[in-house]
C-alpha cells in the first residue's frame, strides 16, 4: 500500500494532518515530519529523511509539503536519496493528504494516486 509523509514548518500541524486522515484511511501508514528536532517552527533534513525511511513501501511513498523551505529541504532529501518510489506531489496540503490516503486504503497505486492530486490543486471547494 502507498504511504504518505507529511512535510510542514510545524511539528503540530504535520501531526494534526496526518491524524486526521486516519479518520477515513486508518491502515494507510503517514508519518509526519514537521518543525526541528526541538520542535520548534522550520523543516528539518533529517526528520524528513527518518519519516521517508519509517513510511517506505515497495509501493511507494507520496511526500506532501506545506511550503517554501518545505518543498527545498525535501528536494534536497530526495536527490540525496535517489529512490523512484518517494515522489513530492505538488498539492493542497489537507486535501491532497485526505484524498491521497482514501485512495491509497482503496487499492491505487502511486502513480495513479500522483496523477490525480497534482490536479486536486485545480479543484474548486464550493
Amino acid at each position: 500500500m502507498v504511504s504518505f509523509v507529511i512535510v510542514s514548518h510545524s511539528r503540530s500541524l504535520a501531526e494534526s494532518v496526518a491524524d486526521f486522515t486516519k479518520l477515513m484511511a486508518d491502515r494507510v501508514k503517514v508519518i509526519p515530519a514537521g518543525g526541528l528536532e526541538d520542535g520548534s517552527f522550520g523543516t528539518s533534513y533529517q526528520l524528513i529523511t527518518n519519516a521517508i525511511q519509517e513510511a517506505y513501501t515497495e509501493d511507494g511513498v507520496l511526500v506532501l509539503m506545506d511550503m517554501g523551505s518545505a518543498v527545498m529541504t525535501t528536494e534536497m532529501v530526495l536527490e540525496s536519496m535517489e529512490n523512484p518510489r518517494v515522489k513530492m506531489v505538488d498539492c493542497p496540503l489537507v486535501e491532497g493528504a485526505v484524498a491521497g490516503t482514501i485512495a491509497a486504503a482503496g487499492g491505487q497505486n502511486m502513480e495513479v494516486i500522483y496523477r490525480n492530486l497534482i490536479k486536486s490543486g485545480y479543484v474548486n471547494k464550493f
